[in-house]
């Protein structure tokens, strides 16, 4: 972070929100004490859904003659997996910390986002491949086959479904603080998307007929595209966090008021944080008067470190160094 050294700026009182949350019996800054269970009954909800669509989708894709409702088959299983995934990594990332892991096992629920990233951008890549194959066919003068109403009928249900879960699973993912979860409901939304792009083609090859069959790949193109630029976010949001980024400026500019709330210490500098799953890591040093007992230090320290725990979480690692004041 390099050195910071500037003056105390009053605080201005205790915030009750933290990345969406409020505070409320049984939680701390939007960390559930259950917040494992929670994650698990989320995700349980979600791979419900996925299996049904997919298997939906699957009958609809053969039954409707329709490439693409088979795709968007495949979409699903890919959210399946991702699932599968989260429910894996979220149970070592709630390990406690031990000899090996003197900072605990979030990471691993970063790295369960860095892999769903991943999945997403796959399925992308997949989709735009696939979709730019049937407009090149198209052009070289092949006939679509074009779909039945079933197929239709199935990607306006997964559209509904999709989007149902993308919005439960994004909400309970910022309440209780889970980049898995976040990241598992952008591939609900993925999957939402790509059956907007599947309908869209489906749709107008039924109304328009089989001449137009080729809006079915060219919407699956557009959707491809979208679903790269969210993959890219959420790869560039894991990396970040694996390759030890720092916390937000203005998540900075709140622990150094934190500190500065108590009268008897100033200039807090070489500040520097981190994230670690939905924990943060925290260190300071901080000024305090030369005259003051080891013991006054100690306890000044103990303090800073259990408000920052307060406004941050209470399994925050939080260290502060005692300095005299020049």
């Amino acid at each position: 972070m390099g050195q910071k050294n500037r003056p105390c700026v009053p605080l201005g009182g205790e915030c009750g929100y933290f990345l969406g949350a409020v505070w409320k019996k049984g939680y701390l800054c939007g960390v559930d004490m259950n917040r494992e269970k929670e994650i698990y009954k989320v995700t349980l909800v979600g791979s419900a859904g996925n299996v049904a669509l997919l298997t939906f989708k699957f009958i609809a894709g053969v039954m409707g003659h329709s490439s693409a409702m088979i795709a968007d088959a495949v979409h699903s299983l890919s959210d399946f997996i991702t699932d599968v995934i989260v429910l894996a990594f979220v149970h070592v990332s709630a390990k406690p910390q031990d000899k090996d892991h003197d900072y605990g096992h979030g990471k691993y629920e970063t790295f369960a986002s860095f892999i769903i990233g991943l999945a997403l951008i796959a399925a992308a890549t997949g989709i735009i491949v696939s979709g730019v194959a049937k407009v090149i066919d198209w052009a070289g003068g092949k006939e679509l086959e074009a779909p039945g109403w079933l197929a239709l009928a199935a990607a306006i249900i997964s559209i509904l479904v999709k989007e149902i879960l993308f919005r439960y699973t994004a909400i309970r993912g910022k309440s209780l603080d889970s980049q898995a979860l976040v990241a598992n409901a952008w591939h609900h939304r993925s999957d939402a998307l790509s059956s907007i792009g599947t309908a869209v083609g489906i749709g107008g090859a039924i109304l328009l007929g089989n001449r137009w069959t080729v809006l079915d790949p060219l919407a699956s193109v557009v959707v491809g595209l979208i679903l790269v630029k969210v993959s890219v976010n959420l790869l560039r949001s894991s990396i970040g966090e694996l390759t030890e980024s720092s916390l937000s400026s203005e998540i900075e500019k709140e622990i150094e008021e934190i500190i500065c709330s108590f009268p008897d210490v100033s200039e807090p500098h070489n500040l520097r944080t981190r994230r670690i799953g939905n924990r943060f890591a925290i260190e300071a040093h901080v000024r305090m008067d030369g005259n003051a007992s080891l013991t006054a230090a100690h306890d000044r320290a103990s303090a800073i470190e259990q408000r920052i725990r307060q406004r941050f979480g209470q399994q925050t690692h939080v260290t502060i160094h005692m300095e005299p004041t020049k």
